[in-house]
Order: C-alpha cells, then structure tokens, then sequence
C-alpha cells in the first residue's frame, strides 16, 4: 500500500510539473506566422492555410528555394487547401476535400501538386505517388517586390478564379472553376418548377438566374411579375424592369424602373435609386 502511495504520489508531481512547464513557456512572433484565406467560387467554398515567409535580405527562387526541387509553398507545415465540392483545376477534376499544395519552382516554368497526403510537415516525407494532380504553369514577374510570401485569390467570376501565388519579384497561378449550372437548376426545378412556388423570394432568385444565364425569358418574366405581386420589393421591380429591357418592353421597363426607385427611396437605399435612374435615362 505504502508503495502504491509513492507511486500516484509520484505521477502527480509529474503532472504538475508538466502543467507548469506548460505555463512557463514564452510565447513570441512566428518567423513565418500562420495565414487564412477563404474565398467562394461559384458555390464552392475553397479556404488556404499556409505559412507565410519573408525574404529578409535573402535570396529567394534559385537559392532559399532551390529550382527543381519539391517545395512546401509556404513555411513550417505543408500548405493546406480546403474544397467544399468538386473542382475543376488546370482540367483535371479534383473532388471535394482537402489537399496538400506543393510545387518545383524552375526559372521558366513551375510544376504544380495536390498531393492526398495532408499530414507531412512541409515536404518531409512527400511521395509522388500520393499525388492527385500534377501539371506545370508559366510563371511571371511582378511590378513590386513582394517581401512576404502571399497567396491570394484574382480574376473572380461565377464559375471560377486564379490562385496566384507571389513572392519576391515572381508569380505563379492556376485556375480553380466549377459549374454551378447543375446544381442551380436542381433547386429550381425542385423548389419553383415541381412545387409550382408562390414565394415571392424563390420566384425572384429563379427569375434572376434566367435572365444572368439567358433562359427562357418569357418564364422568367411570369415569375418576375409574380413576385412583386405577392411582395413588391425595389429590387424585384428592378429585376423585372431589366427583364423587360432584355424582352424589348421598353415602356413597362421604365415604369418598373420608377415603381424600383419609389420604393427604393422610401427604403433609403440610394444605391438602387442610381441604378434604375441610369436604367431609365438608358431607354429614353
């Protein structure tokens, strides 16, 4: 008994040193601290965790990243991307999920990976063979000088977007998309078509997606109407006042225009005030 004292005895001393061990410890800036970046892509939400390095007098591509060799893309643990669907990258369709994105930066041109293995510390470890995707991009030369390693998300559309990786005086990117188009149409056919929906709200989202994607503009206009009847909005006299642009219907375009700016007055939201004013001087 009197050993098995000595022993739990023992084991809380270990904890507690532990424990304050833990609580001694110096907290300080990170030579290459932590990032976060989020962006959506159509309907996709894609997030980039890396580490972001600084040059500090040093030279960067050639030298502290040597070419032909397997790079991190970043600092400390392996750079991380993050897709809440399927994607499309460089023609290579890649499904949701997470992603460890390295690369072999060379003078004229960079290979680009996702590899399926997330769990490595930088490149320590990296095998070929767990690579999802590989292709190469040209890379080019920045007007400033980027001291500190930056990924950033250009060239937003719908659809898709550039990854751009920049760093001292040269940039990388490849092209993230997908296609929303099915999924959009899904929900209508399932929220407006097959429910036959009075709801003002549904009604104008599906009007909107027709005219963004050059539907049936005719059905568009049906739901349009039916919106601002069930719930007369600015912006749904609006949408209605540019379907009818699209329809030719000048004349009622103008008067949906007015009916939008009234509305948007009494809301005070000059924005679509300007909107339907340049609609209207547009028409006459």
């Amino acid at each position: 008994m009197k050993t098995f004292n000595c022993i739990v005895i023992a084991f809380g001393i270990l904890f507690l040193s532990s424990q304050q061990l833990a609580a001694q410890q110096i907290e300080m800036p990170q030579a290459s601290p932590a990032a976060k970046i989020a962006q959506k892509i159509g309907l996709t939400d894609v997030t980039v965790s890396y580490s972001r390095p600084s040059k500090k007098g040093r030279k960067i591509f050639g030298e502290l990243v040597p070419y032909g060799s397997i790079w991190r893309t970043g600092a400390n643990g392996a750079t991380i991307l993050d897709f809440s669907t399927d994607v499309n990258i460089h023609g290579k369709l890649v499904p949701k999920g997470q992603y460890a994105l390295y690369s072999i930066p060379d003078k004229n041109s960079w290979t680009i990976i996702l590899s399926k293995n997330t769990k490595l510390w930088g490149a320590i470890g990296y095998n070929p063979e767990e690579d999802l995707v590989r292709f190469n991009v040209e890379p080019g030369k920045t007007k400033n000088d980027y001291e500190t390693f930056e990924i950033t998300f250009n060239n937003l559309s719908d659809t898709g977007a550039d990854l751009t990786m920049k760093w001292d005086h040269t940039q990388a990117a490849f092209h993230i998309s997908m296609d929303p188009d099915p999924i959009v149409m899904d929900k209508i056919q399932k929220f407006v078509l097959d429910q036959e929906t009075e709801d003002p709200g549904l009604l104008y989202e599906a009007s909107n997606y027709y005219l963004r994607t050059g539907r049936d503009l005719n059905t568009a206009y049906q739901w349009i109407q039916e919106s601002v009847d069930g719930d007369p909005k600015y912006w749904a006299y609006h949408l209605k006042a540019k379907i009818e642009v699209a329809l030719g219907k000048n004349a009622e375009a103008i008067e949906s225009a007015k009916e939008s700016m009234e509305l948007a007055e009494e809301a005070q939201n000059p924005d679509y005030v300007g909107l339907n004013e340049r609609l209207i001087r547009s028409l006459k």
